[in-house]
C-alpha cells in the first residue's frame, strides 16, 4: 500500500513538471521577426521543425491501468519529451535569436541529449 502511495505521489510530481516548457511552434512566434538571425536559411529550418513537431499523447490513465510500474513509464516518457521540447527550443533560440539565452534555456545539450537517450 505504501509503495503504490510513493508511485502516486511520483506521478503528480510528474505531471506538475510535465507541459513546463511552451511548444516549440508557440516559442517560435514569441521571437522577433526584426531579429537579423530570423531571416537565415538555419532559423528557418528550424521553425519548419517546430510548425512539424508533434507530441505522442501520453495518458495516465493507461499508465494507472498498467499499475505502479505504468505511472513511471508515463513520468518517464513525458520528461523525455520535456526535454526534447526545451532542446528544440534552446536551438531555435540560438539560431533565430541575437539575444541572450534564457535562464530556463541555458542546459547543456549534451548531457540533455545523453539522460534522455538513456
Amino acid at each position: 500500500m505504501r509503495t503504490a502511495k510513493i508511485w502516486i505521489a511520483v506521478g503528480v510530481v510528474a505531471a506538475m513538471v510535465a507541459g513546463c516548457t511552451t511548444s516549440p511552434a508557440d516559442y517560435a512566434a514569441t521571437l522577433s521577426i526584426q531579429d537579423p538571425k530570423w531571416r537565415s536559411p538555419q532559423c528557418e529550418q528550424i521553425r519548419v521543425q517546430a510548425l512539424n513537431y508533434k507530441e505522442r499523447n501520453l495518458n495516465w490513465t493507461a499508465g494507472l491501468l498498467i499499475g505502479p510500474y505504468g505511472l513511471a513509464l508515463v513520468a518517464a516518457g513525458k520528461e523525455h519529451q520535456e526535454k526534447q521540447r526545451k532542446l528544440l527550443a534552446r536551438e531555435m533560440h540560438m539560431r533565430c535569436s541575437s539575444l541572450p539565452l534564457p535562464k530556463n534555456l541555458q542546459i547543456d545539450p549534451s548531457t540533455a541529449q545523453a539522460s534522455s537517450s538513456s
